[in-house]
């Protein structure tokens, strides 16, 4: 799209209305030349580059996009107010600039986050593994089968469920943290409560995600910053009880990094380093299927934020109503489609339920990926 277009589109709005999503993605050495060459740029200094770019803005309900590639981007830039080129360069500066290690890992490369629900009512495998013994038996399978990290919850968030207290939740989880944790996992806690991020750090995790980026609980992000946790940052749109009724945007993927960018900001003034945060855009919390698969869509706009993006699609049940799998153990297909779309969107860290079909799946990825 022309430059006058572009600027036709997006004359008088508001400079932090403005998003970049990366186009013209490409992988292994078809990236490294055009990079090379100035024709594209490094997408989170990871393995795709982009030539081209979507702006979109959400202003008054209304959604304004435009495509453009990058030169045409930058000449454009130059003769847009200060305000508008300040807010173009730092969504190109997040774009493009390397992830720090989180968490003590690289996010050069794909990371997994295996799924243990020590719950009695999970939707994908509720009662599995509510006991101790089973749930410590299936987190060290999960590190043997390639976790990079192991994602404890004791508490499901599934919609429809209800909430249980504080202290039942830490119960269910607090043994097996601490056993996994002593056999040198990565333990990331999913809860949304204070004190059993307290807990569930002292006895070992070294992450917090928390389904609502630490909104739920007031004293959490007291907890984090304190702890110097790396922390996951979800977008969930309503309580779980009641988000799937009847939930509305004027366009979830601006909407969902917009918000989160905000909770970006709010922990920050709170002590937390940005470099300690990672996004996870939240799919089937709160939204419909229409607005889960908009935001698969558009992922990519989340690298403007700058921090690392986690994807949690394995299981759910938006597979199901795509594919009509009804039970979540039989959507390994399409949770293996989703973690591959992901990838190829940029995405580092993956949230699934089957770590060694997922394993199997990112290597072969990886190495068309990097095919000369």
């Amino acid at each position: 799209m022309s430059g006058s277009t572009v600027l036709s589109a997006f004359a008088g709005l508001p400079a932090q209305s403005l998003w970049l999503r990366p186009l013209g993605l490409l992988r292994g050495a078809a990236a490294a030349a055009a990079v090379t060459e100035g024709a594209a740029l490094p997408l989170a200094g990871g393995l795709i580059a982009f030539a081209m770019v979507e702006l979109l803005a959400l202003h008054d309900h209304r959604l304004v996009t435009a495509t453009a590639a990058l030169d045409g981007l930058k000449a454009w830039a130059k003769a847009q107010p200060a305000a508008l080129a300040e807010r173009l360069a730092a969504q190109l500066a997040s774009l493009t600039a390397p992830r720090a290690d989180w968490a003590g890992l690289s996010l050069a490369r794909p990371l997994v986050m295996g799924v243990l629900n020590v719950t009695p009512d999970s939707f994908s495998d509720g009662g599995d593994f509510s006991d101790p013994e089973r749930a410590i038996e299936h987190g060290r399978a999960m590190l043997a089968a390639g976790a990079d990290i192991i994602d404890i919850g004791g508490e499901s968030t599934r919609p429809g469920s209800a909430p249980i207290s504080p202290a039942q939740e830490l119960t269910r989880v607090e043994r097996v943290i601490a056993e996994l944790a002593a056999a040198d996992a990565v333990v990331s806690i999913d809860t949304r409560h204070a004190s059993v991020m307290a807990g569930a750090l002292a006895k070992g995790a070294r992450i917090v995600n928390d389904v609502t980026a630490l909104t739920h609980d007031p004293a959490s992000i007291g907890v984090v910053a304190a702890a110097g946790a790396p922390v996951v940052l979800m977008h969930m749109q309503g309580e779980p009880g009641t988000m799937q009724q009847d939930p509305r945007y004027d366009d979830a993927p601006i909407e969902i990094a917009t918000y989160l960018a905000e909770r970006i900001a709010v922990c920050a003034a709170a002590g937390i380093a940005p470099e300690r945060i990672v996004v996870d855009p939240g799919i089937g919390f709160g939204k419909s299927k229409a607005h889960n698969l908009e935001v698969l869509e558009r992922l990519a706009i989340l690298h403007a934020l700058g921090c690392g993006v986690v994807l949690g699609l394995s299981r759910k049940s938006l597979i199901g109503r795509i594919t009509n799998a009804i039970e979540p153990k039989d959507r390994l297909p399409g949770s293996l489609a989703g973690a591959l779309h992901g990838l190829a969107q940029g995405v580092q860290i993956l949230r699934v339920h089957d770590l060694a079909e997922t394993r199997q799946a990112i290597a072969v990825w990886q190495a068309i990926a990097t095919a000369t």
